[in-house]
């Protein structure tokens, strides 16, 4: 399943972000995927796109970063995908 993930930097605090990616990177787990992302400096807004087989394969990943962002979760499927299923 596709994820977006939309991350808000807790107090806009990329500093601290920052440090702990550097330091530890993504932090996911291991059945969790990674495709892209999207920040927008100005709000300290960060969108990814993940692959995970459930919603919950998310939150081991997402308890690490609680302390520093805030989350909010989206299930989407490519529009290819969508249109696919759909009657002509």
């Amino acid at each position: 399943m596709l994820f977006m993930v939309i991350e808000r930097f807790k107090d806009g605090d990329e500093k601290r972000v920052g440090e702990r990616f550097r330091k530890d990177g993504r932090m996911m787990p291991a059945d969790v995927v990674y495709h892209a992302s999207w920040l927008d400096p100005r709000t300290m807004r960060c969108w990814q796109v993940m692959e995970a087989p459930t919603r919950a394969s998310l939150d081991p990943w997402i308890e690490k970063w609680r302390d520093l962002m805030e989350f909010e979760v989206v299930p989407v499927e490519a529009s290819a995908d969508f249109w696919a299923k759909r009657p002509a």
